[in-house]
């Protein structure tokens, strides 16, 4: 079971509330932190800027952040990752773990800076080990490539743990996928699924998707049926196409549910509009037959054409069985509105 989501993660998610002491007296350093804050709330950015800055060279490490990130967004300043990645590292030498993270991302995306993945897990090993969930999610995901780093599945696993104890639902989710295959500790469904309900509850759709999987089809969890449609459903709510698959095949065949061909259709139809091969296939054959949609074999052999084209055999074969009760001219206009559908993206067909 595969369904990897990784996205890398900066901390250039929230300006920092400092809290570090500075060449000037508390109060006036705390007012004027808190003037460049609402400078920049207030969408005032060259303010913000100009108040920041004063602080920044003085050494302030908050300050010095915020500047790095209003040039990585193009706040006030004209975008340059340069002159981000520059103030991030006054930050970061400073041992601020959030500006620590941030450089390992550029140095890993190549961002003002050559791409470089030792760099990129020297700087997120040092947030890491601050508890930088964001750099422990990351350094994990590097162990388990090995990009940078030797590839050491035990490290991955124990970084991702780090970061899924903090509640990070992509660790979670990534800590579950290790233990459902057993790469860096040892394969345990249970745990699997343990891990995977985290993320899960959290929102996050791979997991519903992988968590309804598991109550699906493991061999060494109790199948529940109706849990893994409650969670494909979730996960197909969100747009995942591969569960809007597994839920008309639900309703299909009536598993965890009362069997529905109009529902199955339904959700077929979502994901082969969407182009996903498995779910053209099924929904030309409810076409073919009729089940919970009007019969129509022309606009079946459509489906199989493009099921086809996207690498399903199935569809091959299905497609030369429903010839058989398609004149040549039928066929023609089926491949015709195949490619009108493939030319408009899915949209219309």
């Amino acid at each position: 079971m595969k369904f990897k989501n990784f996205n890398l993660k900066s901390a250039s998610i929230a300006l920092i509330i400092s809290t570090y002491s500075v060449l000037m007296p508390a109060p006036i350093y705390a007012q004027n932190f808190e003037s460049g804050l609402a400078a920049y709330r207030a969408k005032e950015y060259t303010r913000a800027l100009e108040i920041w800055r004063k602080l920044a060279q003085q050494g302030d490490a908050p300050a010095q952040f915020n500047i790095g990130l209003m040039y990585e967004k193009g706040q006030g300043v004209p975008k340059n990752d340069a002159e981000a990645i520059r103030w991030y590292r006054m930050a970061a030498e400073q041992g601020d773990s959030e500006a620590q993270t941030n450089v390992g991302y550029m140095y890993y995306k190549g961002l003002g800076v050559p791409t470089n993945f030792q760099e990129a897990a020297r700087w997120y090993g040092l947030a890491a080990n601050q508890g930088s969930v964001f750099a422990q999610f990351n350094l994990g995901h590097m162990y388990e490539k090995g990009e940078g780093v030797a590839q050491n599945y035990l490290e991955a696993a124990r970084l991702y743990r780090l970061a899924a104890e903090q509640g990070n639902a992509e660790a979670q989710r990534e800590l579950a996928e290790m233990y459902s295959v057993g790469q860096g500790v040892q394969k345990n469904d249970v745990e699997a699924v343990r891990w995977l309900q985290l993320a899960a509850e959290q929102g996050d759709a791979v997991a519903q998707l992988q968590l309804g999987y598991m109550y699906h089809e493991s061999n060494d969890i109790q199948k529940n049926d109706s849990e893994a449609l409650r969670w494909y459903l979730q996960a197909a709510r969100q747009g995942v196409i591969e569960a809007m698959v597994n839920v008309g095949i639900m309703y299909r065949l009536g598993q965890g549910v009362q069997k529905n061909d109009v529902e199955a259709v339904r959700w077929f139809r979502l994901a082969a509009e969407r182009g996903q091969p498995e779910a053209q296939l099924h929904l030309g054959i409810a076409l073919a037959s009729g089940d919970g949609i009007n019969q129509d074999i022309i606009l079946a052999y459509m489906w199989f054409i493009l099921s086809e084209r996207g690498g399903n055999e199935l569809a091959s074969k299905n497609k030369t069985v429903a010839a058989k009760s398609m004149s040549s001219n039928d066929i023609a206009h089926a491949n015709r509105l195949a490619d009108y559908c493939l030319a408009n993206d899915f949209k219309g067909c």
